[in-house]
């Protein structure tokens, strides 16, 4: 099965389709200037164990990339996911600090 990952901005989330338009799983988000929080992802039951949660990981940080912004991994699958992919460190905050 094939799914198409497409953001829907005025929601703060990106959405992954299934052949017939249903949404299968999706990642929210908060847009802070270039900075993106990804605060949660969501895969329906129905397409457990499909890949819908891989394929939503790399279809934002790709984006994230692109657009040249930084990524904060709230949500604690993509910050697994993350651990596994090393080839987006380089857009990744991985500590933060008190600002005073």
């Amino acid at each position: 099965m094939q799914f198409t990952v497409t953001e829907a901005p005025t929601r703060e989330r990106f959405e992954a389709r299934d052949e017939t338009g249903a949404v299968a799983g999706v990642v929210t988000y908060q847009l802070t200037g270039a900075i993106i929080a990804y605060t949660h992802t969501e895969v329906d039951q129905a397409y457990e164990g499909r890949g819908v949660g891989s394929t939503l990981a790399r279809a934002v940080m790709d984006d994230a990339r692109a657009r040249g912004r930084t990524v904060v991994p709230i949500c604690p699958f993509l910050a697994e996911w993350l651990a596994k992919h090393p080839e987006y460190e380089d857009i990744v905050v991985r500590s933060t600090r008190k600002v005073k």
